[in-house]
């Protein structure tokens, strides 16, 4: 990955477990952040994907409260041809970049953390309470800051 603006990239793909919680903000979060650039595509997929499902309802209240509509999210399960695709893929907890390596080897150099410059991972609310949502996209929104920051 050359350094420059993470908005050169061309496509990113954004990866959790089950794609109905933290992918999907994540996904979203950034496609506010890169409006002005409409050839950028962000996508995202999940390692244990709950396919088909919507994003989850409190991840939908809390994005919508951002003015941010997801209601069309559907998860779908991450392969090899969505990560070979990527120019860059961001995941939420360390396992997920060995989980991503052994699906894709090629993918080394291309996967990490989103909260890599801050050091942190992000973990999952599913059938959480809502305050663990609500810290979980805290730390979307600052991993989001972060790369948009630093690449």
């Amino acid at each position: 990955m050359k350094k420059s603006s993470i908005f050169r990239l061309s496509k990113v793909l954004i990866v959790c477990v089950g794609n109905i919680c933290r992918s999907p903000m994540a996904e979203a979060m950034l496609r506010c952040k890169v409006t002005k650039y409409p050839d950028m595509q962000i996508e995202s997929a999940g390692l244990a994907a709950l396919v088909g499902r919507k994003a989850d309802a409190t991840v939908r209240r809390l994005m919508r409260a951002r003015d941010i509509n997801i209601s069309e999210h559907r998860a779908r399960q991450l392969n090899s041809k969505l990560i070979r695709d990527a120019d860059l893929v961001l995941v939420m907890e360390k396992n997920h970049i060995k989980i991503t390596h052994k699906i894709s080897p090629f993918s080394k150099g291309r996967v990490h953390l989103l909260g890599k410059w801050g050091k942190f991972e992000i973990p999952d609310p599913y059938k959480r309470h809502q305050g663990d949502f609500e810290m979980t996209l805290e730390l979307i929104e600052r991993g989001v800051y972060e790369w948009e920051d630093k690449v």
